[in-house]
């Protein structure tokens, strides 16, 4: 933004001066060649106003020659010339003098107003002794043109000058101001960051910027503070629940467990489905609260290795799995892939996806775990050669008790999805190749520095 500003700026204030000193510029450089032009005539007719005595009036030449002393004193070049075209008197040098001059006499004696020639650095100029239609001769004056080319140059060279010190002090002031404006918006973007990431405390400064911008950082921790205060509510409700639900809980199984072991036949059956519901209910109650943490989870990304949690999840689960005569594996040694989870998420979202495969898979059956590169995340695959869904209960087998067929409390996918969304992923359910259940994860990558990740294999579904 600071380099949008900057440059906006810089390019308006260039066309501005663009348009104000070029035109300036040309204006004064027209000016200084009237000028000079103007000089130069009036310079030939003091001239011509001498001959012209000497010429019509048969007086001495000593006036003229004055003058054309002076003349080449001031560094001009002058020659006088007759009716006949004839060059009667003239300085020392002879830029005055040749066909260029014998041209523009023979203009003048013409009565004509000669368009003055500009060659080789130097202004000739010509005007009539005399008369202008019955002139007694002609002068012709030559002068330099360095004075003049030194005069534009110098109104030139300034013109830039002060363009270049404009757009100096335009660029100065649009950094300043690209800073005034886009730093607190950096810093509120730091912290809307932050926040999400789970730092519920955090506040942007309200006492920098434009006041557009300190309004919207007054908004945003009015935000803040009322996201902390729901988010802290709730975690405490959460807590409440938990300790006034399962004590009791506890307590009641507690006292069915005393009653049933001195109980018999019908009444020991009774107790026994009474413990089975009080377990259920325990079960239930605890994934309710779960998905409540989930949902209310802002995690802050830590770089998790998904081989690492991989391996530790199968090897924590391979003995449930052998009891039940079910084969748990991961697919192949795959490349050591990080993603961005909050803690302990991952291990939270395998363990609840491997315990609703074992308890699907039939005796004999298998569960497969798999990882690799897909895109710019990294994908998790969880395959089983269970029953499989169909797509009916696929649709809503992320929500809460989504799955009325679920043999457990059908809240172990909806607590998947919570914890993957939650941290920029997506689950997906897709049907395993010869029959089962295949759960896709697609994880954020960890960023790492220098790009050595973008080599690695992509994973193939199968």
């Amino acid at each position: 933004m600071t380099r949008r500003i900057t440059w906006t700026l810089l390019v308006l204030t260039s066309v501005l001066l663009v348009l104000a000193v070029v035109p300036l510029a040309v204006s004064l450089t027209a000016r200084e060649r009237v000028a000079y032009r103007d000089s130069q005539r009036a310079a030939t007719r003091v001239v011509a106003a001498a001959a012209e005595e000497h010429l019509s009036d048969n007086k001495p030449p000593t006036v003229m020659r004055q003058e054309l002393d002076a003349a080449a004193r001031a560094g001009d070049c002058a020659a006088v010339y007759d009716t006949s075209g004839r060059m009667v008197a003239s300085t020392a040098c002879t830029a005055a003098q040749g066909e260029e001059a014998a041209e523009l006499v023979k203009d003048v004696l013409a009565g004509h107003e000669p368009e003055p020639p500009e060659n080789e650095g130097r202004l000739v100029a010509a005007e009539p002794a005399g008369e202008v239609h019955r002139p007694a001769g002609a002068v012709v004056l030559a002068r330099s043109a360095g004075p003049l080319d030194t005069r534009i140059a110098a109104i030139w060279g300034w013109s830039a000058a002060i363009g270049v010190a404009g757009l100096a002090a335009s660029a100065l002031l649009s950094v300043r101001l690209a800073r005034w404006v886009s730093r607190p918006l950096s810093t509120l973007d730091v912290s809307a960051r932050r926040l999400g990431e789970g730092a519920l405390d955090e506040r942007a400064d309200v006492g920098a910027g434009p006041p557009e911008v300190r309004r919207l950082a007054a908004t945003f921790n009015t935000m803040a503070a009322r996201t902390e205060a729901l988010v802290h509510g709730h975690r405490a409700v959460i807590a409440d629940v938990s300790h006034q639900l399962r004590t009791p809980l506890t307590a009641l199984r507690l006292r069915l467990d005393v009653l049933a072991a001195g109980a018999e036949g019908v009444t020991a059956a009774e107790l026994g489905a009474a413990q089975e519901e009080i377990a259920r209910l325990s079960r239930l109650v605890d994934g309710l609260l779960a998905v409540a943490r989930a949902e209310q989870t802002a995690p802050r990304p830590t770089a998790v290795r998904v081989d690492e949690v991989v391996a530790e999840r199968v090897a924590a689960w391979s003995p449930v799995a052998e009891e039940r005569d079910v084969r748990l594996t991961v697919s192949s040694d795959g490349p050591a892939l990080t993603v961005a989870l909050g803690a302990g998420h991952l291990e939270q979202i395998l363990d609840n996806l491997i315990a609703n495969a074992v308890d699907a898979v039939p005796e004999g059956g298998s569960i497969t775990l798999d990882r690799g590169r897909a895109g710019d995340g990294v994908r998790v695959l969880v395959r089983d050669d269970g029953p499989g869904m169909t797509d009916e209960a696929k649709a809503v087998a992320f929500r809460r008790f989504g799955n009325p067929k679920a043999r457990g409390a059908g809240l172990g996918l909806a607590i998947v999805h919570r914890l993957v969304t939650v941290n920029g992923g997506t689950a997906g359910l897709e049907d395993t190749p010869g029959g089962g259940l295949t759960v896709v994860l697609d994880l954020p990558l960890w960023p790492e520095r220098g790009g050595a990740s973008r080599s690695l294999p992509v994973l193939k579904e199968t």
